[in-house]
């Protein structure tokens, strides 16, 4: 099980309208459980914290994942992701990506300037540092989340196709989402209402196919990932929602 953490924040991947972060809440903690196949794989956890970068109001994001169990018994897996999210514009400001997965790691530092479309990629491990020109409205793996979380009704509507561009490692990815219908989904807090989203990803290098994944987001305020699927080249991955606490609004569960 490589890249319990990047798989995770990969498949939550979302739209690029520039929206304030006004539907999530500082303090916010959710926790999920990651099964491949049959076995117990690990854990994800998302943390929000309002504060302040550089003088401008900010949210501060931390993705931690984890192998568990029998899995981690024979490939040990410990992923840090970070991510500095400018309150009002929605836009990353500084990134980080520290992993450690078996005998890998990786160690990155990215800090954005949306201005000159630039961004200054640190190899932590190699100390070397080099400007790498981008797009604009780019993303990282943890504030691409939170546009999808900022997104209304009207932009989540069924049918509706998005597309965004995404700083993943030392790479820009393209990737284009599709709300495709909604669906009761069974959790163990009880049956929630969600959007199903798939998005489509480049095959062969992680996903079995474009449309291998699956996403499913509380149909409310908090759009909030409920359940994760993906068909990968080898097996199958499932991420369920664990816990939640200090979400803004109310999670409609029916048991």
């Amino acid at each position: 099980m490589k890249k319990i953490l990047f798989l995770f924040a990969l498949l939550l991947i979302s739209f690029s309208s520039a929206q304030k972060l006004q539907n999530i809440q500082s303090g916010e903690t959710l926790r999920y459980r990651i099964h491949y196949g049959i076995l117990n794989a690990g854990t994800a956890t998302l943390t929000t914290v309002k504060t302040t970068y550089k003088g401008q109001p900010h949210f501060y994001v931390k993705g931690y994942g984890k192998t568990t169990g029998a899995v981690r018994a024979f490939f040990k897996v410990e992923d840090n992701y970070e991510s500095f999210i400018n309150y009002n514009t929605g836009l990353p400001s500084f990134y980080v990506r520290n992993v450690k997965e078996g005998t890998y790691t990786q160690h990155f530092e990215t800090v954005f300037n949306h201005n000159s479309q630039t961004l200054y990629l640190t190899d932590k491990e190699k100390n070397t540092t080099q400007s790498i020109k981008t797009v604009a409205g780019v993303q990282d793996m943890l504030s691409a989340f939170y546009y999808l979380r900022s997104l209304d009704d009207s932009e989540l509507k069924v049918g509706s196709v998005k597309k965004l561009s995404v700083w993943i490692d030392d790479e820009l990815f393209p990737f284009q989402i599709k709300v495709v219908g909604t669906e009761n989904v069974k959790t163990r807090f009880g049956y929630i209402n969600t959007l199903k989203i798939v998005p489509q990803v480049m095959s062969g290098r992680v996903f079995k196919d474009k449309e291998g994944v699956t996403l499913w987001v509380s149909n409310d305020k908090n759009h909030i990932p409920i359940a994760i699927k993906a068909e990968l080249a080898v097996g199958s991955l499932k991420a369920d929602i664990d816990s939640y606490s200090k979400v803004k609004y109310p999670l409609n569960f029916v048991k």
